[in-house]
């Protein structure tokens, strides 16, 4: 959008300079043709001796009546009017100090008709003015004078005012010496100054015409500029659009465009907050469901699931490693009669207490501890041969039994368990002996039970 705006400014910015440009020329070649009708009438061996109007006629003809033409002047070698297209007899006035007298004197004449300065006319209305010149010859070539039309430069200020500029465009009409003969907006200031010093000025003099961005000397106000030539004449039109007028409506709607996008990027944003809360909310739930399902709420192992789980993982990895997997079946002694003397709430103490025995007893990582159902536990130890599968077994009954946990129908008279231990390790043919070491486990912890409880029983190697 941003772009667009630049390029249709750009269009209208070129558009206007050929339009104001062509206006221009057409009125400075009627002021031309005017100069030459002059300059022919002058060379009439008779016309001194025509009568005053019909000389007026011959001279002048109709350029005396148009709107923006001053006066036109018949002025002879010492600079003073003798032909007045206004009246007759002629108006007297020496203008040989102005630049458009001086200009034409012998040896410096231009090629084409020469534009000065904007003065202020000796006689008749004082307005700002720019006149035209040509040099007269007599007879045998020598200079005699010059002929003057003068252009008021209120027809250059109706002509920009007409144009649709935006609030801080600009028109300026200067020469390419970088005179100002007319800008808008209009300070009188501004009329006869000069831009040739300007940064903006040099792109006017690389080629007839262009277009480029640049900042006013007069107003140090940025603009798109596009200038032209005119015609043959020593003339620039520049129209200016301010980038300010340019971008006005890109950035409403870029604002407006922006908020609506801002708005919802904040409700993205804010959707995204809800919906990681809800995210978080989730998983919180599913890890307390997760906890629930893999962790036995009364004794704080893991359940049987979570149990299940391990020995099916252990089991792969010691396939894969070849590495020695021993399992350990933990069964509380005469623990229904405990239920019947001292009731199920100590019944479930005396459960947290052997599973905090069977924890502590856990130092290495790679060990899981399980209720496997009432009051019997179930140990995975990973990369455990007998002899270390032993120790752990006999460092839980040991903690088992300092907990000295009153149990008045034992013999012990304490409360005291039994494990059965399993070790499953590598063949020398490669494979595994039988994967049901949690059977070969169960089965020596009731052997275990047979041989007396309080006890650890290992299964035969």
């Amino acid at each position: 959008m941003r772009e667009d705006a630049l390029v249709r400014a750009r269009d209208t910015a070129e558009g206007l300079s050929l339009l104001l440009s062509r206006d221009v020329e057409r009125n400075l070649e009627i002021v031309e043709v005017s100069l030459r009708t002059v300059a022919e009438g002058t060379r009439l061996p008779s016309l001194d001796r025509l009568s005053p109007d019909l000389r007026q006629r011959i001279l002048f003809g109709g350029a005396a009546n148009a709107r923006d033409i001053g006066a036109v002047l018949v002025i002879d070698a010492m600079g003073n009017i003798t032909y007045d297209s206004r009246q007759f007899p002629a108006r007297e006035a020496n203008v040989a100090d102005r630049d458009y007298f001086r200009i034409q004197l012998p040896g410096q004449f231009p090629a084409e008709p020469y534009i000065s300065k904007p003065f202020l006319p000796r006689i008749g209305e004082r307005i700002p003015t720019i006149g035209l010149s040509e040099p007269l010859n007599d007879g045998a070539g020598n200079f005699s004078g010059i002929v003057l039309g003068a252009l008021r430069l209120d027809y250059f200020r109706r002509l920009f005012d007409g144009a649709a500029l935006g609030q801080h465009g600009s028109i300026t009409l200067l020469r390419t010496d970088g005179i100002v003969l007319m800008r808008r907006p209009f300070h009188q200031g501004d009329i006869g100054a000069s831009l040739a010093g300007g940064s903006s000025f040099l792109p006017l003099l690389q080629s007839d015409t262009g277009t480029y961005v640049g900042t006013a000397v007069l107003d140090r106000t940025q603009r798109l500029y596009s200038f032209r030539h005119i015609g043959k004449y020593p003339l620039i039109v520049v129209v200016g659009l301010a980038t300010k007028d340019i971008y006005a409506e890109w950035q409403r709607r870029a604002l407006a465009i922006g908020g609506v996008m801002g708005t919802l990027a904040a409700l993205l944003i804010l959707t995204s907050f809800l919906f990681s809360a809800e995210l978080k909310r989730r998983r919180e739930a599913e890890r307390r469901l997760k906890m629930q399902a893999e962790i036995d709420c009364l004794t704080g192992v893991g359940t049987r699931r979570a149990l299940d789980a391990s020995l099916e993982g252990e089991f792969l990895h010691a396939a894969q490693c070849k590495s020695p997997l021993a399992v350990l079946m933990v069964d509380v002694d005469l623990f229904k009669i405990f239920n019947d003397l001292y009731g199920h709430l100590a019944g479930d103490e005396a459960l947290r207490i052997v599973a905090s025995c069977i924890q502590t007893s856990l130092s290495q990582r790679s060990a899981f501890a399980g209720r496997f159902g009432g009051e019997e536990f179930c140990v995975v130890l990973r990369d455990a041969n007998m002899d270390a599968a032993l120790e752990v077994a006999q460092a839980i009954r040991r903690r088992v039994w300092d907990s000295n946990i009153p149990h008045s129908a034992s013999p012990t008279r304490r409360l005291t368990i039994c494990v059965g231990v399993a070790v499953t390790e590598a063949t020398d043919e490669g494979g595994f002996a039988p994967k049901h070491v949690l059977d070969l486990a169960d089965r020596q912890l009731y052997a275990a039970k047979l041989f007396g409880r309080n006890a650890v029983m290992p299964a035969a190697q």
